[in-house]
């Protein structure tokens, strides 16, 4: 391996780390569903790992020197787009959830390319989104869950490209951004759950979602995004709706039927062959 292999191997293993911590962490989220519900969990887990950052990482130290602007629009979208699947969950499988909002950062790659190429992959993940209502039962997909999950794609989309630009603080800008999410997500999930939330089990359960979901995933996403540009970061997600299929069966029995395979399958190789193409940027 040579030295620039070696330099890139790091970044672009954080961010395959951090895919499969996530999706893990989403499929356990989805079983305390029936507890505190979608904004409980996204409560739990956006208040535990701002909380874990605070202490850690103290944030405020890059605050004067920062773009304040960035740090918030990317907590923003860090806190819509957990909400936002996390409602999409509530409807649809994990993996097909998933699946849709990939396209958020794929399309915040394809947007800063202008090859003919990139058609190709923009046909093929429409080609995928077509593929997977087909199989779950006679009535389709619930609107509602494909509404949500494309609002968190736009989110998702945001996030990648807003946090390019804070990349450069680091761990800190991580913490700020979980700090602005928890601001948005805490208050919303407990005036859903209420004294719910406290319960011991419910926070130890919470704690450990918080740490594959958000806690661990989001510092590997920040390594990654300071050493890949962000059209190679957003395509590296590309294993995500496997990853998220792959966990919502083995964690939570979701079944998906092979067209629905199919439409994972293309929306995944969309953002592989985006990812090769962007390496020759």
């Amino acid at each position: 391996m040579d030295a620039k292999n070696a330099g890139t191997f790091a970044p672009v293993g954080a961010a395959i780390a951090a895919l499969v911590s996530v999706q893990t962490g989403a499929a356990l989220a989805k079983t305390l569903f029936p507890l505190v519900g979608p904004e409980g969990v996204v409560a739990l887990r956006l208040g535990l790992s701002a909380a874990i950052l605070l202490v850690l990482l103290r944030p405020w130290r890059i605050w004067r020197q920062a773009n304040r602007l960035h740090l918030l629009g990317y907590g923003l979208m860090m806190g819509l787009m957990n909400i936002l699947i996390y409602r999409a969950f509530l409807y649809i499988p994990v993996g097909i959830a998933v699946s849709i909002e990939v396209i958020g950062p794929l399309g915040a790659a394809l947007l800063t390319s202008r090859r003919r190429i990139d058609l190709l992959w923009i046909a093929l993940a429409l080609a995928g989104l077509t593929l997977l209502p087909w199989g779950t039962d006679s009535q389709g997909l619930d609107p509602r869950g494909v509404m949500y999950s494309l609002a968190a794609a736009l989110a998702w989309g945001l996030y990648v490209l807003l946090g390019s630009k804070v990349a450069v603080h680091g761990k800190q800008a991580v913490a700020s951004g979980m700090l602005f999410a928890a601001l948005l997500g805490v208050p919303l999930g407990v005036s859903h759950a209420g004294v719910d939330l406290l319960a011991p089990w419910v926070l130890m359960a919470g704690l450990g979602v918080a740490l594959l979901s958000s806690t661990i995933p989001f510092l590997l996403d920040m390594y990654a995004m300071r050493h890949l540009p962000p059209s190679i970061f957003g395509v590296l997600l590309s294993a995500s709706p496997a990853a998220g299929a792959i966990a919502g069966w083995l964690i939570l029995g979701e079944v998906l039927a092979v067209t629905q395979w199919l439409g994972i399958a293309a929306i995944a190789l969309a953002c592989a062959g985006a990812a090769l193409v962007g390496r020759g940027r």
